[in-house]
């Protein structure tokens, strides 16, 4: 049975049937393989009743939300389990009950699992075996499960859209307990540095920045192509407390991941919206001066070393070469998953602290392969946008937006909302990468929730799209090159 999706999705954002012919506006054309509609509303049932998806949304809340770390008692019902493991059986039978195969396959899911696979076949050599099998049993087989879980049940622009919008509140709501608690003084560190009011991977300074600057596109995103004032204030509303959460981390790394990720930002703005993008920096320099003074000190000490009163600075530094010199004397097997902190051999200067580097982290605790499988997943999602790009012109919509309204290809299967979400989508995961990259760069969150949801968020257009191109004979010529090059690359 074919693995047909839904689309149909303008920037109306809700699913809907083709406008009536009108003299200005183009009809939209419908392929001849187009679902009858008895089979148009099992689809739009199925997509209201997924357990899997609901499932997935539940979990997603109770990771971000953590609520019990607000009543301790919520521990005994292990909610994010229970979510994860209903969500995937329902994931399972209903795939099954379609006649598809339990999974959909992609190179991403094959690197997720091949980097399981190389933390236990590595676990055996690591400093503390026990300690790098509880790495991929406590952390990392739940990223596969529900990396696996999101592969396949995001599959339309809606539930993308609805999956964004859990995140963004989510993450919005952190920011204010973070600007909250900066404003009063409350759950600070490290000379008045806020931390994260939940625990998790908001906890630290630096992974609460992290995670703001990854999903800061995100709510731009969604304030630009929202319809509604209140969806627009939502969104904007949350993006700015994101910013101010960074502030209030006094995070260096956060700091150069939001001005890397507002560039990439910027650069499409202009593009597409200019009046936005000069807008956003108007907004900008009206805000500097209201930036506090501890927060341009900490930042000025990414120069000047002397102002960098806590000594963390020189402290990466020499966590570096560590790091390094511990992936030369392990090449092949690492130190072991999550071992790092514990690799304690003679001379170390920075014993029992992370690597602080994604990468070197990676090298010194999976060895040669291992890394080489992460930067393969890092590629393949920073590649993930411009396939789609590639797809949309072999089908004919690499015209600009006036054009493809006045004259859509002859075999049309996409509207011109359904082209432009395709663009800002993958514009915002350009640049929530380009961001999460870079204060990578300076955190050890290899195995952190963080860069797999942006991955399957980042593919997720491209898989939408594969399928849906899939109806003409043209287009499913195309859908199989690029998977070629896929299974090549």
């Amino acid at each position: 049975m074919s693995e047909r999706l839904v689309f149909g999705y303008g920037t109306s954002g809700h699913a809907g049937h083709a406008p009536a012919r009108r003299s200005d506006r183009p009809e939209r054309v419908t392929i001849a393989a187009a679902p009858a509609a008895p089979e148009r509303a099992a689809l739009a049932v199925r997509e209201r009743r997924d357990w899997a998806f609901l499932g997935l949304l539940a979990f997603t809340a109770v990771l971000f939300f953590r609520p019990q770390d607000q009543i301790p008692a919520l521990n005994v019902l292990h909610l994010a389990e229970v979510a994860a493991l209903g969500a995937l059986a329902a994931m399972v039978m209903g795939r099954i009950g379609r006649g598809l195969n339990v999974s959909r396959f992609t190179p991403e899911l094959g690197g997720v699992v091949a980097l399981g696979g190389i933390i236990l076949c590595t676990a055996p050599f690591s400093i503390w075996m026990g300690g790098s099998i509880g790495t991929f049993t406590d952390v990392y087989v739940k990223v596969i499960l529900i990396f696996l879980l999101m592969l396949n049940t995001l599959t339309s622009p809606k539930r993308v859209d609805q999956f964004l919008w859990l995140i963004v509140l989510a993450t919005g709501y952190i920011a204010f307990r973070a600007v909250f608690d900066y404003a009063r003084g409350l759950n600070l560190v490290e000379n008045g540095r806020v931390q994260g009011a939940i625990g998790g991977m908001f906890k630290n300074p630096n992974d609460l920045a992290l995670n703001m600057v990854a999903v800061l596109p995100l709510a731009g995103s969604l304030a630009l192509r929202a319809t509604t004032l209140s969806r627009k204030l939502a969104a904007s509303g949350c993006a700015v407390l994101m910013i101010g959460a960074v502030i209030a981390s006094q995070s260096r790394s956060g700091s150069v991941g939001l001005a890397i990720m507002t560039l990439f930002m910027g650069v499409y703005l202009l593009r597409r919206r200019p009046g936005v993008a000069l807008a956003a920096v108007l907004a900008l320099v009206l805000a500097l001066p209201f930036m506090p003074a501890s927060y341009w000190h900490r930042i000025s000490s990414i120069t000047d070393q002397s102002l960098d009163e806590t000594g963390s600075r020189e402290a990466r530094r020499i966590l570096l070469r560590e790091s390094y010199a511990a992936f030369l004397q392990h090449p092949v097997t690492g130190v072991g998953a999550g071992q790092f902190k514990n690799y304690d051999p003679e001379g170390r200067q920075q014993a029992w602290r992370e690597s602080h580097n994604v990468i070197l982290q990676v090298a010194a605790e999976l060895g040669i392969f291992g890394l080489a499988t992460f930067l393969f997943l890092i590629v393949r999602a920073a590649l993930a946008g411009s396939q789609v790009q590639r797809l949309l012109r072999r089908a004919g919509y690499g015209l600009s937006r006036s054009r493809r309204r006045a004259a859509p290809p002859a075999h049309a299967t996409l509207t011109p909302g359904d082209v432009d979400w395709l663009r800002a989508h993958t514009a915002a995961m350009g640049a929530a990468l380009a961001g999460w990259f870079v204060c990578a760069l300076f955190a050890s969150v290899a195995y952190n929730w963080t860069f797999y949801y942006l991955l399957a968020l980042a593919i997720a257009p491209r898989e939408i799209l594969i399928d849906r191109l899939a109806g003409t004979r043209k287009l499913k010529r195309a859908a199989a090159a690029l998977r070629v090059q896929e299974v090549r690359a």
